[in-house]
């Protein structure tokens, strides 16, 4: 429950209105007077004629969104934007139960808290645990390792690139659109090859709108001038446009977002990986995966067809399952009303003939062999197999960054072969099934391009997805 004034709101609060949030019983003694201070500093450094720099301290806060005034009783203190901004953890924790920032570096190959070999969350006790010192804490490690070419602006040499600025915008990106009611709070991660800026939240704009610019939806919007007025972010909503750009001009991984759900949250990662190598890697795990390759050997062990979950025979995509088997009573094959032979759908059918004369013929040994072939489980109207399945799942394995137009169709396309079910459709696609389903397959639903086999018992154990074009 949110409360701003008079006004109560069930949930996430309305725009606007999360870090404009009025905290009457919190004053200036709850502030970090040394953030504070670096704070107008920087802002003197950054607008050195402007006109808030005489200002008193408390006058100073409300103009840039930290204190506000409730007209309507006469009571005034700390935004939440304040407090987020320049108060200590302690304090903030009293407010936001789930508030919690964390960094951490990895260089080595070490497991659990031996991998991280540079941490700092806001729990430790040695800084205020506020966004403000937070940022500055963080931000050079950030960028610490990054090859700093020689450029020269005027007579003055240039220490910050376009890497650099790219990594400021997902930061800022990161803190100011952070549902601070939400759990497992912020945590910033630096890999060798990798930066992960994660966040409680649901992203609010879709990932198109989001890259393309120019789309803005700020859900901290005092958090987003405090740190606009010292420079840093971008509010004609550039930020990810930016971040993409330089990404691009460095022939890098495409940046990716994925959503989470239950609890929501944004997860941004910026790969500093040659596109090109993540192509042809992505390839080659289609080729490995492939069940029409000869090698590895249908048995190996890592890519096995019979391993664990991928296993042809298992349970849940089982071609002679007695539910589902070829010879089913209901969908056989050789169901009298779906027989292959049957006068409407005979393969020797006038207008579908293998033998018609303009469609391409086929061997006699092939003609035979075809009896064996296994088949999934199917729409009676649509016999149809793994392999074709398969087939039509090869754009997805082959690339990582798919339109989010193309994907939902191609989605729907393999859906309107067979019921499908979210293991299923991860194999086929190499995505992980929390992204499908918070990404596209949810919508999907949501718009009745796809609708599930099990509507009333969404957990249902053969839970899959069916294409309304069936």
């Amino acid at each position: 429950m949110y409360r701003t004034g008079e006004t109560n709101y069930p949930g996430e609060p309305p725009f606007g209105v999360q870090d404009g949030l009025i905290l009457e019983h919190y004053g200036v003694n709850e502030l970090h007077f040394d953030s504070v201070k670096s704070y107008r500093s920087r802002f003197l450094s950054a607008r050195p004629d402007h006109p808030w720099n005489g200002l008193e301290t408390k006058e100073f806060l409300y103009k840039i969104g930290a204190w506000g005034k409730l007209r309507d009783t006469g009571k005034e203190g700390l935004t939440l934007a304040g407090l987020l901004m320049f108060s200590e953890e302690r304090m903030i924790t009293e407010v936001l139960p789930h508030y919690f920032l964390e960094y951490r570096s990895a260089e080595g190959t070490g497991f659990g808290d031996e991998r991280w070999t540079d941490r700092v969350t806001s729990q430790d006790g040695t800084w205020s645990g506020n966004l403000y010192e937070f940022y500055f804490l963080v931000m050079p490690r950030l960028t610490s390792r990054l090859r700093i070419p020689f450029q020269v602006d005027g007579f003055v040499r240039r220490d910050e690139t376009d890497i650099h600025t790219a990594l400021r915008e997902a930061f800022v990106n990161t803190l100011i659109h952070t549902d601070y009611y939400g759990e497992r709070g912020i945590v910033i991660e630096r890999e060798e090859a990798e930066f992960v800026f994660a966040n409680p939240g649901s992203f609010r704009i879709a990932e198109a709108q989001a890259f393309a610019g120019g789309t803005s939806d700020i859900r901290n919007p005092n958090l987003s001038k405090m740190f606009l007025l010292i420079g840093l972010g971008e509010r004609a909503g550039s930020g990810f446009f930016t971040i993409r750009q330089t990404w691009e001009a460095n022939n890098w991984a495409i940046p990716e977002i994925l959503r989470q759900e239950d609890p929501a949250r944004t997860i941004l990662t910026l790969r500093t990986i040659d596109a090109e190598t993540v192509e042809k890697a992505s390839d080659s795990r289609t080729m490995r995966n492939s069940v029409n390759n000869d090698t590895p050997i249908i048995d190996e062990i890592e890519d096995s067809s019979n391993k664990d979950w991928e296993l042809l025979n298992k349970e849940f995509i089982s071609y002679n399952k007695e539910y589902d088997s070829v010879n089913n009573g209901e969908n056989s094959l050789n169901k009298a009303s779906y027989s292959l032979n049957n006068n409407e759908n005979s393969l020797n059918n006038t207008s579908g003939s293998y033998n018609k004369k303009d469609s391409e013929s086929v061997p006699e040994n092939q003609e035979e062999e075809s009896g064996d072939e296994e088949e999934l489980e199917t729409e009676p109207h649509m016999p149809v197999t793994w392999e074709q399945i398969w087939e039509m799942g090869e754009l997805a394995r082959k690339r990582k960054r798919l339109n989010p137009s193309i994907m939902e169709n191609l989605l729907v396309e393999l859906c309107a072969q067979k019921p499908l079910m979210l293991k299923e459709l991860a194999q086929l696609t190499e995505r992980t099934p929390d992204g499908l389903r918070n990404n596209y397959l949810s919508k999907l639903v949501k718009e009745h391009r796809l609708h599930l086999r099990y509507p009333d018992q969404i957990n249902h154990p053969r839970q899959a997805y069916i294409s309304t074009k069936n």
